[in-house]
């Protein structure tokens, strides 16, 4: 019987964060039901870094996230981010959107600004001209290297002697007393006072084996192909349609794309769906000059969704000891930084970091007690 201070169920993006966090004063231990970390959402994002995307506790927490990433400390790479300007296009008719889009967010990125169909084809000269009739351009927009900033993670918590395990899918969970005893397929239990809930699209029955009530978190499958560039397309920045129909952007000499799909699913190992792939390469060339015809590759990821779209942190308020964190949706490796701060200081007891909250989130929106009020 292996005991710590907390096990965190689940080796992503959230559960590695929050336990690098959380093993600066605690034992921690990290159980992972695949062989390797980081094999579902994770391994499989964007790799984007954009402020102005999502909500405001979306935008907040990415905000709060930048000088992390900017100024990264030790283990982590000095170089997590990469420039990948964005551009978010509107078809004739669609402008008022990027309008209010605008308006909503310039006070806390500033340097986005609107621009019309000429410049939209200096920006990005893939776009067919006349495909847009506005577009917002954001130049601060990032890439991430999400392997370097999972890496961190996990070398910062085996620094500060947290304990990962892989091949340990949990298959009971069991409070007696103050503590949570918890069984894995392979019959090894792990002890603990606090168990997180960080497992992703498995949030929900990780919550049924603990007794408690799942709090209706989606998966929706996301759907990426890959294919060939025409020529050079370094600075061609990301580019995507303000309806959601497509974005694209430059992966090592070709172009990565997707027809933003979301698709609810079970949790899976999500497949690609040649549907949604047909769908998107229409979508595509019907807004460039490309005339792509053929896949290089093409894989999908689920992305998890609580009811609301907000992520969820913070004590189960039925399940004595049981911690949430989840439901980041397509937004778990940008705000990562943030919100395992927010998450550690919430299961410490403590006050919101004041940069997260100068930030604008706010526990009411992404606490997980909000679902204990609504049922």
């Amino acid at each position: 019987m292996r005991s710590y201070d907390v096990l965190i169920i689940g080796g992503g993006i959230a559960g590695v964060s929050l336990a690098y966090e959380l093993a600066a004063d605690r034992a921690v231990g990290v159980l992972e039901r695949e062989p390797a970390l980081a094999a579902h959402a994770t391994g499989r994002s964007a790799a984007t870094f954009v402020e102005s995307l999502g909500d405001g506790q979306i935008r907040g927490l990415t905000r709060a996230s930048r000088v992390f990433y900017e100024s990264p400390p030790l283990p982590f790479g000095q170089q997590l981010l990469r420039p990948m300007a964005l551009l978010l296009t509107a078809v004739p008719g669609r402008a008022e959107v990027l309008q209010r889009m605008q308006a909503e967010i310039r006070i806390g990125s500033p340097d986005v600004r609107l621009v019309d169909d000429k410049e939209v084809r200096e920006l990005n000269p893939l776009l067919r001209p006349g495909y847009a009739e506005l577009a917002l351009f954001e130049p601060d927009a990032m890439e991430i290297d999400v392997h370097a900033v999972h890496q961190g993670y996990v070398q910062g918590l085996r620094q500060r002697n947290g304990i990962i395990r892989t091949r340990a899918k949990v298959v009971s969970l069991v409070r007696r007393g103050p503590v949570w005893t918890v069984t894995d397929a392979a019959g090894e239990s792990y002890e603990a006072p606090v168990v997180v809930n960080a497992a992703g699209a498995w949030v929900d029955g990780v919550a049924r084996l603990a007794g408690a009530a799942p709090i209706g978190v989606r998966p929706l499958r996301r759907t990426i192909f890959l294919v060939s560039g025409p020529g050079d397309v370094t600075g061609v920045p990301l580019t995507a349609d303000v309806d959601e129909e497509f974005y694209f952007k430059p992966e090592g000499g070709h172009l990565l794309c997707s027809p933003a799909d979301e698709t609810p699913m079970a949790p899976c190992d999500a497949r690609p769906d040649e549907v949604a792939i047909a769908r998107g390469l229409d979508a595509i060339n019907e807004a460039t000059v490309l005339n792509v015809r053929h896949v290089r590759n093409s894989w999908a990821g689920l992305r998890s969704f609580a009811p609301d779209g907000h992520p969820v942190v913070g004590f189960d308020e039925r399940a004595d000891g049981l911690f949430w964190f989840a439901g980041q949706g397509g937004f778990g490796v940008q705000t990562a930084p943030a919100l395992a701060r927010l998450g550690a200081a919430v299961l410490r007891g403590e006050a919101v970091p004041a940069d997260v909250a100068a930030a604008g989130v706010s526990l009411d929106l992404v606490g997980a007690g909000r679902f204990a009020v609504a049922g």
